[in-house]
């Protein structure tokens, strides 16, 4: 696993990787961490050779909040891309290869050099495909793991890219009220290039639209209850907006929330629960949960303490109630 001060040998490895052209991925629905990890990673790559160039591609799109920040922040996307016309491929904030729906094959049959980095827990099969597999469990987010690059490389980044590092740590980190004091000092010596710290998190406020609401209510209409002792598991089907959904069924008092629905032939559930939940019980959802449903369901799951995903394969009803019994289980 990487740690930065014990391990400049890697970095001279990965800095050796990223010379040529460049293709930097996203995970589907691509969340803020994710857009503006890729985007500060570009740039450092161009600092690192200035005859290298990289390209952001996101296979699976981006969720509304992080259009609005590549709106915000001028971050050039790709319209489409072939694996063939680079010499490497860097995959951020992404755990498992299914993340990148079809561009998961793609990356795993290539040739090309591959290069993930990534906070997540670590994937055996990921780590595998990997030429260097970058992870740090003990970042909040993958912006703070291309932060300490940034340091690693001796270089800091642009007012735009530190802007950027900052948006994605404060997304992933609940606007700062999660963190370490290597999380905080890192935020801090951004904030002297791309602050202020209110227009950073000015970008990450937006008003849901009218599908995202409608979605709120539906999931919450559909929400079926599972009272274990003092806790309160929600579960709930929707075919989209399912994080968002999650977040909502919080928000009505529920400990924990799960709620699947299939995307095209694809299952895919999202699960969230309260950090008091996380704290007194200590089940990781992303390790404890969505990965034994990703095994079981034909997919992959993955995630944080209190938020994580599946995709898969099969009924949502039937992901949700053996969600429930997974979550039992551990509770007794």
């Amino acid at each position: 696993m990487f740690r930065l001060t014990a391990e400049k040998d890697r970095l001279n490895e990965l800095r050796k990787l990223l010379r040529g052209r460049a293709l930097l991925l996203t995970h589907h629905n691509a969340d803020p961490d994710s857009i503006c990890a890729a985007h500060a990673l570009k740039e450092l790559i161009t600092r690192l050779d200035a005859s290298s160039e990289a390209g952001i591609y996101m296979p699976g799109g981006a969720s509304s909040l992080s259009k609005r920040i590549i709106t915000g922040l001028d971050i050039e996307i790709l319209d489409d891309a072939s694996i063939e016309d680079y010499s490497v491929v860097v995959v951020l904030d992404t755990a498992t290869l299914m993340q990148l729906d079809d561009w998961g094959d793609r990356v795993a049959d290539s040739e090309v050099t591959k290069v993930f980095i990534d906070h997540h827990s670590p994937n055996t099969e990921t780590e595998s495909t990997a030429t260097i597999y970058f992870v740090d469990q003990g970042a909040h987010s993958t912006c703070e793991v291309v932060q300490w690059l940034y340091e690693g490389y001796g270089l800091a980044p642009s007012s735009n890219a530190a802007r950027a590092l900052l948006v994605g740590m404060a997304y992933d980190s609940k606007h700062f009220s999660l963190g370490s004091s290597r999380s905080f000092q890192s935020a801090s010596r951004l904030l002297e290039v791309g602050g202020p710290l209110e227009e950073v998190l000015a970008l990450l406020i937006a008003e849901r639209d009218r599908s995202d609401n409608i979605a709120r209510l539906k999931s919450a209409q559909r929400m079926q209850l599972h009272m274990v002792g003092e806790w309160v598991i929600t579960t709930s089907s929707l075919n989209s907006y399912q994080a968002s959904a999650a977040r909502g069924l919080l928000g009505l008092g529920a400990d924990v929330a799960v709620v699947a629905g299939n995307v095209g032939k694809e299952l895919r559930a999202s699960l969230r629960s309260t950090d008091r939940f996380h704290m007194e019980t200590s089940i990781h959802l992303g390790s404890d949960v969505a990965r034994v449903l990703g095994e079981e369901f034909g997919g992959a799951g993955s995630g944080h303490p209190t938020a994580a995903g599946v995709n898969g394969e099969g009924g949502p009803m039937d992901l949700l109630k053996r969600a429930v019994g997974i979550i039992v289980d551990k509770l007794e």
